[in-house]
């Protein structure tokens, strides 16, 4: 496939500019932010006309904080302006030269893709592989500090195999280098850069060991066979083919019966959600936000209505 070429330009079009703001101001949940923001909208457009199209672009200082649900993660929030460059960038040189060559089992950060899709898939797979085999495995696999273990080197190089602009590769190295180690999480083009990194691993799976009914979510990926001892020569061949990647794979992975329990994206092999207790903590988080006036009654009946959906037995689909 062709290295795409003449990326640049896209960004700095006022109406990429414009678009990428408001996308930005609706999707940011800091609505102060947002209104000191609006209020100041037509000099932030110009500045970051300017800097786009003047090549100074500097990625700003990041707003760093942990949280601790599901698991302890470092996030990053970055400034507003950041903020818009950085879905530009993503959208406009990132999506035109990576996401024609991912393979659709990645369901990971696209339109039209996501968790619902990624639970399909996996329970199409169940559904397949108990009329062809009856009895059948799954491998079910889940990457160490995956983000924080990207590596920026490996990450340049597959870019370079993608794009051939230059002054679209200097700002996404940039972008890449702002972190020291690894990407964080945040940050659209993040995002976009972790489901990029494993897709030659996507291909691997696919292409070399031949298995057919594979899906995987960033990090967090299911592979079904008929053969037990093939899923475990496929391990092996995984690991070795993920310590070029400078990756690792943690104490979750292993190969389960078709007959045994796990969880993927949430839900278990029976497509039951598995956590009513986070579930009841963000409704009344929820709650919490109607009363003190943050958020409208019409918003409030939208997430009971969602999560009564989600809980509900084989409704998701």
């Amino acid at each position: 496939m062709k290295r795409k070429g003449n990326l640049y330009q896209e960004i700095y079009k006022f109406e990429n500019i414009v678009g990428a703001f408001n996308e930005v101001c609706k999707n940011t949940k800091n609505k102060k932010k947002v209104a000191r923001f609006k209020e100041y909208k037509c000099i932030y457009i110009a500045r970051i006309y300017n800097i786009l199209k003047n090549k100074t672009y500097q990625p700003g200082p990041y707003n760093v904080f942990t949280i601790y649900e599901p698991k302890e993660r470092r996030i990053v929030s970055q400034s507003m302006q950041d903020k818009v460059i950085n879905h530009l960038v993503a959208r406009h040189i990132l999506y035109p030269a990576i996401l024609p060559c991912l393979l659709d089992v990645n369901v990971a950060s696209r339109k039209g893709l996501g968790t619902s899709e990624g639970i399909r898939l996996a329970m199409n797979f169940h559904r397949i592989c108990k009329v062809k085999y009856k009895t059948y495995y799954i491998l079910k696999c889940d990457i160490s500090k995956f983000f924080a273990n990207i590596n920026h080197d490996i990450l340049k190089e597959k870019l370079e195999r993608r794009i051939k602009d230059k002054d679209a590769l200097k700002i996404v190295f940039d972008i890449i280098d702002s972190e020291e180690n690894g990407l964080s999480i945040g940050a659209m083009t993040s995002q976009v850069l972790a489901i990029f990194y494993l897709n030659d691993m996507d291909h691997f799976i696919k292409e070399t060991l031949k298995i057919k009914y594979y899906v995987r979510y960033q990090d967090d990926f299911l592979l079904f066979h008929e053969s037990k001892n093939y899923l475990k020569e496929c391990l092996v061949s995984i690991r070795e083919f993920l310590k070029k990647e400078n990756l690792s794979l943690n104490s979750k992975t292993r190969i389960y019966k078709s007959t045994n329990n796990y969880s993927f994206l949430g839900r278990n092999s029976k497509n039951k959600y598995l956590r009513y207790r986070n579930v009841k903590r963000k409704l009344k988080a929820r709650i919490y936000l109607y009363k003190t006036e943050k958020i409208s009654l019409n918003s409030l009946v939208s997430s009971l209505i969602c999560y009564k959906k989600l809980l509900k037995k084989n409704n998701f689909f």
